[in-house]
């Protein structure tokens, strides 16, 4: 675990996502949950251990697995966005798990297999305040990775966690994104945000040419995908211009198909999704 600023604190060393975490002497929200429920436990226990107050609460910042299937072992009142409240509400009650090679990290931990899901409690459309003690924590809807993405702001402190708005040194997820939307919430970051610390929910914190280098990639992948369809090119072709664009990252050999299979993945599902899709409704 580190400290970001008094009460702040992040912790990237479990698998599956940066977790987050506010500790107050009121209340405590913490962001997001390790992927897996003895991790999830060791944190909980952790942040007891510094402080925290018996009165918590989870933010998932999108419904991403990586980020949601150990909510459960939490063991508190999870927040989300309205559409991610939707979207885990039409998951299984138990995550079996899928072929899919998505390039996530539950598919490298298949002990998360069998997890049973929980669903939030409170849920927003786009902003919800926190007040404890005398500050004010805002959650506020940003989407682009997802439809239910959030940031959590803390003005006071000049911080916000941004979930995968941001994710440095990888390929991002694509396949349940809106890019457009993302380089707009991108824009916002850059301009609005720009003396905050930003924390990556994968990565912890980045400097504000990491966000500017995600919306180059997010604006070179765009115009690739509309190459592809003005020529009407099947969706298979979509893996010639992952190899394109795996180039723009310095991977670890240990993560190269990994991130090759995430990239793929998206494009794909991205192109299915918002070019042939297109097609079918004007044929």
């Amino acid at each position: 675990m580190e400290k970001i600023e008094n009460g702040i604190y992040f912790e990237d060393t479990f698998p599956g996502v940066t977790i987050g975490a506010i500790v107050l002497t009121n209340g405590t929200i913490m962001i997001d949950s390790p992927l897996r429920s003895e991790d999830a436990r060791s944190w909980r226990a952790t942040l007891l251990n510094i402080g925290s107050s018996t009165k918590r609460f989870l933010v998932n910042l999108d419904p991403h697995p990586d980020r949601t299937l150990g909510s459960r072992a939490m063991e508190t009142t999870i927040v989300t966005h309205t559409n991610t409240a939707e979207e885990l509400k039409f998951r299984p009650s138990v995550f079996k798990g899928h072929n899919l090679l998505s390039g996530a990290e539950w598919e490298i931990n298949d002990q998360v297999i069998g997890t049973r899901w929980i669903h939030p409690v409170i849920t927003f459309d786009q902003q919800m305040l926190f007040h404890l003690n005398e500050n004010e924590i805002i959650l506020e809807h940003h989407p682009g990775p997802s439809s239910g993405a959030i940031w959590v702001i803390v003005p006071s402190a000049k911080v916000v966690f941004i979930g995968d708005t941001v994710v440095p040194n990888q390929p991002p997820f694509l396949a349940q994104a809106d890019i457009l939307d993302w380089i707009e919430a991108l824009n916002i970051l850059s301009k609005s945000y720009r003396n905050y610390i930003i924390v990556s929910g994968r990565g912890g914190p980045i400097p504000i040419e990491t966000v500017r280098s995600q919306r180059t990639f997010l604006n070179k992948t765009i115009k690739g995908l509309e190459r592809l369809a003005k020529k009407d090119s099947p969706p298979e072709k979509t893996e010639n211009l992952s190899k394109r664009l795996i180039k723009d990252f310095s991977i670890p050999s240990n993560h190269k198909t990994q991130f090759m299979n995430r990239l793929q993945h998206g494009l794909f599902q991205y192109y299915t999704s918002n070019y042939q899709a297109e097609e079918e409704e004007l044929d």
